[in-house]
């Protein structure tokens, strides 16, 4: 089981913060750092100082770590053309050395494109299906040809496709609550489904989903790794676990019902429920960033004990 940082700057956090974050991840052995791609808070806080770019960060960590994996819980497909994501993420991948994954999502919060002067177009899953064919599309096109295509929403013409990334193919996930849509995206184009926030039974049904939609698209279902993300709050005791819950807003039987919380034994029970149903990598959705040492805990009591 792989335990990845997962980040939410909008909610609160500058650059500094998130190397912070970036270098306790990788020193204490969690295989990668991720964040989200928003440009508003959601809730209560006042979100002070502002929102950060998600790919102008990455860039930043890309030179500033040197093992752990870097990407998106989920690039926002509203918020940049293809062509140019393309070009952002290989560039970041050849800054890392080849650690960079891309999730990429059909954006959703209306109120943050609002905010920015950002289009909020309708039919944005078609978008992001050919947002997907674009990228994949562009990283795969061998040097010295170009790249064509034709879609309702996208028209690429002689594309060079360059630059490529370092790794010659960049992982890309794909997640969602979809039944139908979802599914046979990332039987398509994912290395990863991600299902976010989600109970077991419920991860359980979308996995199954995602395993059938893989094996209609003539892929083995089991070439994708198959996540979850959800809140993390572990304490050493009752009273730890109330003060973190406390700190990010949350009810600690809340978030034991949904998310990860608890004693590290606790957490490691239900991780193991978690991969029963096919889970190999969970993000840990860590909300209170200046909280090094709840880090800390979780790697020396809960990551230690997976294999």
């Amino acid at each position: 089981m792989d335990l990845r940082i997962f980040t939410e700057p909008q909610q609160g956090a500058d650059y500094d913060t998130l190397l912070a974050v970036a270098r306790a991840t990788e020193e204490l052995g969690f295989d990668a750092f991720f964040r989200s791609d928003h440009y508003l808070k959601m809730g209560a806080g006042d979100g002070l100082p502002g929102p950060t770019d998600a790919w102008i960060t990455l860039a930043g960590l890309a030179r500033e770590t040197k093992r752990i994996r870097l990407g998106t819980l989920m690039t926002a497909g509203t918020f940049r053309l293809p062509g140019v994501l393309a070009i952002q993420v290989a560039q970041v991948d050849r800054m890392s050395g080849g650690r960079v994954e891309l999730g990429l999502g059909a954006g959703w919060f209306e109120e943050e494109h609002k905010a920015y002067g950002i289009p909020f177009p309708a039919e944005r899953m078609a978008r992001l299906e050919e947002q997907l064919a674009v990228i994949t599309g562009l990283w795969a096109t061998e040097p010295g040809a170009t790249f064509d295509y034709t879609g309702t929403h996208y028209r690429v013409e002689g594309s060079p496709a360059l630059p490529k990334p370092a790794q010659a193919k960049v992982p890309v996930l794909i997640g969602g609550h979809g039944a139908r849509r979802t599914p046979r995206l990332a039987a398509r184009y994912a290395d990863e489904f991600n299902m976010p926030f989600a109970s077991i039974a419920d991860s359980r049904m979308q996995f199954g989903r995602v395993r059938r939609a893989a094996e209609e698209a003539g892929r083995k279902p089991d070439d994708l790794v198959y996540s979850n993300a959800l809140v993390v709050c572990v304490g050493k005791d009752d009273a730890e676990v109330a003060r973190r819950a406390a700190a990010i807003g949350r009810e600690v039987d809340e978030l034991k019902a949904n998310g990860l919380a608890g004693s590290p034994a606790e957490v490691v029970h239900k991780i193991g429920a978690y991969e029963a149903i096919g889970c190999s990598r969970i993000y840990l959705q860590v909300l209170d960033l200046d909280d090094l040492d709840h880090l800390e805990l979780i790697s020396a009591q809960v990551l230690s004990q997976l294999g």
